[in-house]
């Protein structure tokens, strides 16, 4: 079903500057029966170059979080609300996101995950059709299908601010005792 999903989100057109200046396309990683998936916002410079979500400087820092919650990359799911890069990493538009919310919303639906970790203003506000920002979406559960989803900040933030690294931190904290796992 994901292979499927995959071969149409690369024949994919809908935003034709997108399409125009991407590398390739950018899917979905780990597990298809992951419990978790953290779900980002679109896919960088170094993403659009190898096709796999969050493996530049924020894709470290994102598996260095996720081990820590004693975890592995190829256990959970990570993907990306767009699945093309914007033009100089812009923030992705209103349209971009409504073209592919079918995609997002069907890879979700395949794996069915329990949790759903968004990362980020975009993802979160894309997932939940919120306008609140992330400040105030963290530390709150929320639920999209059959999935809990929490909120925290996206990993580039971190590497702006990393002050910022305790609350995601504490979020974390709050996912994996959810899930079971005393952190």
């Amino acid at each position: 079903m994901l292979e499927v999903l995959n071969a149409e989100v690369a024949g994919c057109r809908s935003c034709e500057e997108l399409a125009c200046a991407r590398t390739q396309t950018v899917f979905g990683t780990g597990s298809s029966e992951a419990r978790i998936c953290f779900l980002g916002e679109a896919p960088g410079a170094d993403e659009d170059a190898s096709g796999i979500p969050f493996v530049g400087r924020a894709g470290q820092l994102l598996t260095k979080i996720i081990e820590a919650c004693r975890l592995r990359r190829e256990d959970v799911y990570i993907l990306n609300v767009l699945k093309c890069r914007p033009p100089g990493n812009r923030p992705p538009t209103a349209d971009e996101i409504s073209n592919c919310r079918g995609f997002f919303e069907r890879q979700l639906e395949i794996i069915r995950p329990e949790f759903i970790c968004c990362l980020g203003t975009t993802a979160a506000q894309a997932l939940l059709r919120s306008e609140e920002p992330i400040g105030r979406l963290r530390g709150r559960w929320f639920e999209h299908g059959d999935s809990q989803v929490i909120c925290t900040y996206h990993p580039s933030y971190l590497l702006r601010n990393p002050a910022a690294k305790r609350h995601v931190w504490d979020d974390m904290k709050i996912l994996m005792a959810r899930t079971g796992v005393d952190l």
